[in-house]
């Protein structure tokens, strides 16, 4: 069980703060079911209600700093999330960002990135939704990387290509 204030990731919203636990008083709902209140940090002012005993909602604890720095160090291993056919793609991308898993979030940012530089190439852009998915992993890792580090959000790429730029120059 999540406790009031921790921060977590909740499958369509990305990191959100528990800002409190509680039961709700709607015809048809028990008196006695407990329901985390989350803030998503990418819409501030918004609200979400959840079943502190769902079994349907993926949520689970931000990352630490050290799975964070871990994390990084294995994006270079990470595979694309490339698809071809482009109804299978936004489904996989769906599912995989509903799924809390940076991996698959990191995946989707991978193919995604290389697909705009290759388009860029063309003088072609990125397909709305396309764009709306790289927008929308990026936002999902980055948001929960700058919890776990205690930076700003809009630093979050530049500490990632820092740190592995670093690495790359260890000898080995």
């Amino acid at each position: 069980m999540f406790e009031k204030g921790d921060f977590i990731i909740y499958e369509t919203a990305g990191t959100c703060k528990v800002t409190d636990i509680r039961t709700v008083d709607i015809d048809g709902i028990s008196k006695e079911r407990l329901y985390y209140v989350l803030e998503p940090l990418g819409d501030r002012g918004s609200k979400i209600m959840t079943p502190v005993d769902s079994t349907k909602s993926f949520m689970r604890k931000i990352l630490t700093k050290d799975d964070v720095y871990r994390l990084i160090d294995e994006m270079k291993n990470i595979d694309q999330l490339g698809i071809l056919d482009e109804k299978q793609r936004k489904e996989t991308y769906k599912a995989a960002l509903k799924s809390c898993d940076c991996r698959a979030w990191i995946g989707i940012i991978k193919n995604l990135y290389l697909k705009k530089q290759d388009r860029t190439l063309q003088g072609k852009r990125l397909t709305e939704a396309d764009e709306q998915f790289f927008s929308k992993a990026k936002e999902y890792l980055y948001g929960e990387m700058s919890i776990s580090l205690g930076i700003p959000k809009e630093q979050v790429e530049e500490f990632i290509t820092n740190r592995i730029d670093a690495e790359e120059m260890q000898p080995t």
